[in-house]
């Protein structure tokens, strides 16, 4: 009798007899599906829409138009002199008078939106900023 195996079962049999744990790959529990847009991959569908507006926006150059953006900003909590959390922004978004920040949401419940609602509450009050949700 003869078995048949794939070349990714026949290296995870190898990392298993050399000791070696193999990464699983791990579904989005929320269904969001990676997107690229522009050499850069985002979380999800919904985000890289969101930048891409942004970039017609700024492509428009009209009154009230975006001068510039940044995606992924990482922002540091800290209570005294301890270090809290970091709380990674999706977008900073930069007008001739103001910056926004700018949180993709599409999924509003359930245990992360909770942890998310603390995080962003805690930088808040940390950076004295606004984060809007989208």
């Amino acid at each position: 009798m003869m078995v048949t195996i794939t070349p990714e079962e026949f290296e995870a049999m190898q990392n298993r007899i050399a000791g070696k744990q193999t990464a699983k790959k791990v579904k989005n529990k929320y269904k969001a599906k990676k997107t690229d847009y522009r050499g850069h991959t985002y979380d999800s569908k919904k985000e890289a829409e969101y930048a891409r507006g942004l970039d017609l926006a700024m492509k428009v150059q009209a009154e009230g138009a975006p001068l510039s953006w940044e995606r992924q900003v990482k922002k540091n909590v800290r209570i005294n002199d301890k270090h809290i959390c970091y709380y990674i922004l999706d977008f900073e978004v930069t007008y001739s008078d103001r910056v926004e920040y700018i949180d993709v949401k599409g999924y509003k419940k359930g245990c992360a939106y909770s942890m998310f609602r603390l995080k962003k509450k805690l930088v808040e009050a940390y950076h004295g900023i606004e984060i809007k949700e989208v």
